[in-house]
């Protein structure tokens, strides 16, 4: 009973803390000149997944525990996917008709990431190695990077087309930069916070169950640390922050791949993909599938929807389902 009422405190500072965290980070959008896309992509995105990065490096790091890292990792992202369909609910067009198609570009840098993991995972232990890391490590920190170098590239080459009506849009211009960086600040260390107490708590709940570790990590614990994503994408969305919300959720699932490279050279057993269980593959498959589906809608766009979540976003939740009951049963 104690666990779950402190579980469920964390989520409430996390829910508070969020829609603060949401709004700040809108204004730094503006304010900065980088645009609502890029702030969601690499700012919002690396301070709602500090979780996942913790959780990471305790179980590498400080715990034998890889299928946890990994499941944790590759849950968010097919969780942070299943957050499109939320915010799709949310709208009276279909989400992917009100962001802008600059968001292919993360999308296409988050399917080749997914793609090395996956070949490095069906790889195991006859994956090359430098040192102790698997080969997939420092392919995995180079093309993070080129992604954000080269989404922000593109996100200014925009702007600057766009900058007269940018600037006939301006809401914040009563606001401080530093005021906003401080506001940021502050709300994001409440919302990581109470983030970070929520891994030890979710795993306490699902030992319970007596579950595996990897349907654990990819299914309790993932829901668990991507909460802040959830929190913060919602209330952009409701702030009218489409681009900040959307991006929030594709750049958390780029730094999510960055964190896997981040957990195999802290786990200096042996390349950390050749450690656990091949259900993990069920995941990458999934957050494959669930991205391409988003991408396809973003290049057709279809402008109006039937029911309350449009055929895209309905898509990608009948995967996630399908994925979890799959990881289920292969457990």
């Amino acid at each position: 009973m104690t666990t779950w009422l402190a579980f469920l405190a964390a989520a409430l500072v996390i829910v508070v803390a969020g829609a603060r965290l949401a709004h700040d980070g809108d204004v730094l959008g503006e304010k900065s000149g980088l645009g609502r896309s890029w702030t969601g992509l690499m700012l919002l995105a690396a301070t709602t997944s500090l979780p996942e990065l913790f959780t990471g490096l305790g179980a590498t790091a400080v715990a034998d525990h890889p299928d946890i890292a990994v499941g944790d990792v590759l849950g968010s992202c097919m969780f942070n996917l299943l957050i499109l369909s939320m915010l799709d609910a949310l709208q009276p067009e279909p989400l992917s008709a009100r962001a802008h198609q600059g968001h292919v570009l993360s999308i296409g840098f988050g399917l080749l990431l997914l793609g090395v993991v996956g070949l490095a995972l069906q790889a195991g232990t006859r994956t090359p190695m430098v040192g102790w890391v698997g080969i997939a490590t420092p392919v995995l920190f180079v093309l993070y990077l080129v992604a954000m170098r080269t989404t922000f590239r593109y996100e200014q080459q925009r702007l600057a087309r766009e900058r007269d009506a940018v600037a006939d849009v301006r809401q914040y211009d009563a606001v401080p930069l530093r005021t906003a960086v401080m506001r940021y600040v502050a709300a994001a260390s409440f919302v990581v916070g109470a983030a970070l107490l929520l891994p030890g708590l979710g795993a306490d709940l699902a030992r319970q169950t007596g579950l595996g570790e990897a349907f654990v990590g990819n299914l309790f614990i993932a829901c668990t640390t991507s909460l802040p994503e959830v929190v913060v994408s919602m209330a952009a969305v409701r702030l009218g922050a489409v681009d900040l919300a959307v991006g929030n959720v594709l750049g958390s699932n780029l730094f999510n791949m960055f964190i896997l490279a981040i957990d195999d050279a802290a786990y200096v057993q042996g390349p950390l993909l050749a450690a656990v269980q091949p259900g993990h593959m069920v995941a990458v498959v999934a957050a494959v599938t669930m991205q391409a589906l988003f991408l396809v809608a973003l290049t057709y766009r279809v402008l109006t929807k039937r029911f309350v979540v449009s055929w895209d976003t309905t898509g990608i939740a009948v995967v996630y389902v399908a994925a979890v009951a799959l990881m289920y049963v292969v457990r």
